[in-house]
């Protein structure tokens, strides 16, 4: 009896606890499939289903197409809103998305390619600047293939953790108008060379029309390096070797 009075207040202490703890548990929440965001303020309620009177809650706000954000400091927020999300998928980014946006749903909860790091407008995309990330919500064009972005140049600026996709890349323009180039004919044995004013830019693989300074007028070469173009046989056997990459374009 002196040890059972002795630990009663411990016991009772313990018993309060087990008791009390589903009262202190956070409400269960679940990540949507489609993390979208109409009015530019994500809240609780754009990220998970089941947020009760914490959907209002603001978390970040988003002033382009996209935002991007940290699942941890994301499970942080719902946490002290009062809401418990495991993140049991283990999700490390969430890409949130304009209510306007078509999302395709071969794109959700699984890895995809995201940047390492922010790029700017006209940037090349490297090998070192893709990473699979998991996500959700990537949108309907997030490319699968990181042949599929490397070398190709960013049509707006990029940041980090956004997921890769297709309408944000274009070929590198290698030839800008106003540019002198040099256009280069090779075939049949024979090679000529002339200089030339390039009337409009242009990636590798597109047409150019170039000014001949000389008899001032427009050749129309295939642009293949800075400064330089082709026409003639040496032109089409370019074309049909060029990276198929390039037909993201």
């Amino acid at each position: 009896m002196t040890l059972i009075r002795r630990f009663a207040p411990r016991l009772a202490i313990a018993a309060a606890l087990v008791f009390a703890s589903p009262a202190f548990a956070g409400q269960a929440v679940t990540l949507k499939p489609e993390t979208l965001d109409a009015d530019g303020i994500v809240t609780l309620g754009d990220l998970f289903d089941g947020a009760g009177s914490a959907a209002a809650t603001p978390v970040a706000s988003r002033t382009g197409a996209t935002v991007v954000l940290d699942a941890g400091a994301v499970q942080s927020a719902a946490r002290r809103a009062g809401l418990d999300w495991p993140n049991a998928e283990g999700y490390r980014r969430i890409i949130v998305r304009s209510g306007a946006a078509t999302v395709s749903g071969a794109a959700k909860g699984v890895e995809v390619l995201t940047y390492a790091r922010n790029i700017n407008a006209g940037e090349v995309i490297q090998p070192q600047d893709l990473v699979w990330a998991k996500a959700v919500g990537a949108g309907p064009d997030a490319l699968a293939d990181a042949g599929a972005a490397i070398g190709m140049a960013a049509r707006r600026p990029l940041r980090a953790g956004m997921a890769a996709q297709s309408r944000d890349l274009s070929a590198p323009m290698v030839i800008k108008a106003g540019d002198t180039v040099t256009v280069t004919y090779e075939g049949g044995g024979v090679s000529l060379a002339l200089q030339g004013k390039a009337a409009a830019a242009a990636a590798a693989g597109d047409g150019v029309p170039v000014l001949n300074l000389t008899s001032k007028k427009t050749i129309q070469a295939v642009a293949v390096a800075p400064g330089q173009a082709l026409v003639g046989p040496g032109a089409d056997r370019y074309l049909a070797a060029r990276n198929p990459r390039y037909a993201l374009r």
